[in-house]
């Protein structure tokens, strides 16, 4: 009965044996594969490396786009400050042209004054010179007349004077010095009206000559101010025209420097979201590989300890010993983790004591830069045998 006994038991434990070394293969392949996925999680680390390497590149591109953004857009901005002053000029310039064109509108008015008062003198005197000649012609004809009365009073008189001197009157010599001193006084009456009202007709004529070159040389300057006003104005409009275009353009290069920007803080954030998601699932899977390494651990020591329970049931069923207890203490715990540092670590002992006597242990530790959470994990087996 008591080798019956054992003899069960040695087939129990044999089929325990086997079932746990199917196990261990199944953990051993699953064991691979989570260090299949850890290789390829380190290639990703590296690709990741990579990605940084080219993200810092484009934001190094779009800095220097951005740079040349702002230099463009300083040199444009002196440029507009260029052609504004320019622009300025011009319309001092322009403004000094309206004044003095003003200015000459005004001059030209009073000549134009004077030019008109100097006819409206020269009509004046031309009517009072008709005038004076139609009263020296009536004068003259009364004159005659009362000459020819006085004649034919003279004809038809018969005078005799007697003096004491004894001297005769002259009539006609005296009438003939009276007549010849009123036609003396007559004759210089009009030659001095004539040469009068000839002069002031000539000084008129060059007054009016002279007004009138004026007036032509106000006008051809008026003209050439009008010419002038135009060319500014060209000039002073394809100014406005370069000025609109420097300031569409330095619109544009500043809305494609803020888009520019935009891209790139949206790109940021997609790839710093990539980064924690690929960080988060690195953890992840550090975590479900250290809790396999665990099982692992585990199962590798229950397989000793049933082992050696085996193999001291064994030697004691073919020495014929009597009793032996087995204790069996496995610890598995203390896996912590940290992005900034971490440590874990395994260990456990057996020992086995018979007629012979027999003790084993054996320990495990490891560390893992990755953060996650703490396990641990103390199991005791006690297994005691006892021949009857």
């Amino acid at each position: 009965l008591h080798l019956f006994t054992h003899s069960l038991l040695f087939f129990r434990m044999q089929s325990f044996s086997t079932t746990f070394l199917t196990s261990k293969e199944l953990e051993s392949e699953n064991l691979q594969n989570k260090n299949h996925k850890i290789l390829l999680l380190q290639e990703q680390t590296t690709t990741r490396s990579n990605i940084d390497a080219m993200f810092e590149a484009y934001i190094s591109n779009l800095r220097r786009q951005l740079d040349g953004l702002g230099n463009e857009k300083m040199k444009l901005e002196g440029e507009l400050k260029n052609m504004q002053g320019l622009v300025e000029d011009f319309k001092n310039k322009y403004e000094d042209e309206i004044n003095k064109r003003g200015s000459v509108e005004n001059e030209f008015v009073l000549l134009k004054k004077d030019v008109d008062a100097a006819y409206m003198n020269k009509v004046e005197l031309e009517a009072k010179v008709d005038a004076l000649q139609d009263e020296i012609n009536f004068l003259r004809a009364v004159y005659e007349a009362e000459l020819r009365e006085l004649q034919s009073q003279i004809k038809d008189t018969s005078v005799i004077v007697e003096m004491d001197n004894s001297r005769n009157l002259d009539m006609d010599s005296i009438v003939a010095e009276v007549r010849a001193q009123y036609e003396d006084i007559a004759n210089r009456s009009r030659a001095e009206a004539e040469s009068w009202y000839k002069q002031k007709f000539e000084e008129m004529q060059s007054s009016a000559g002279q007004y009138g070159e004026d007036l032509r040389s106000t006008k051809a300057e008026i003209a050439d101010l009008n010419r002038m006003i135009a060319r500014l104005q060209n000039e002073i409009d394809a100014v406005k025209g370069q000025r609109a275009n420097l300031e569409a353009q330095i619109a544009e290069a500043e809305e494609r420097g803020e888009l520019a920007v935009k891209d790139a803080k949206l790109r940021i954030k997609d790839l710093e979201e990539a980064l924690q998601r690929a960080k988060q699932d690195m953890a992840r899977q550090v975590r479900e590989y250290q809790e396999l390494m665990n099982v692992k651990l585990a199962l590798d020591i229950e397989i000793a300890t049933y082992r050696k329970l085996l193999e001291g049931e064994e030697s004691r069923l073919s020495s014929g010993g009597a009793s032996a207890t087995i204790h069996v203490q496995q610890t598995t715990g203390g896996l912590s983790s940290g992005f900034s540092g971490s440590g874990s670590g395994f260990g456990y002992g057996g020992g086995f004591s018979s007629s012979s006597g027999y003790g084993s242990g054996s320990g495990y530790g490891g560390g893992s830069g990755y953060g996650g959470s703490s396990i641990s994990k103390t199991s005791v087996t006690s297994v005691s045998s006892k021949r009857y």
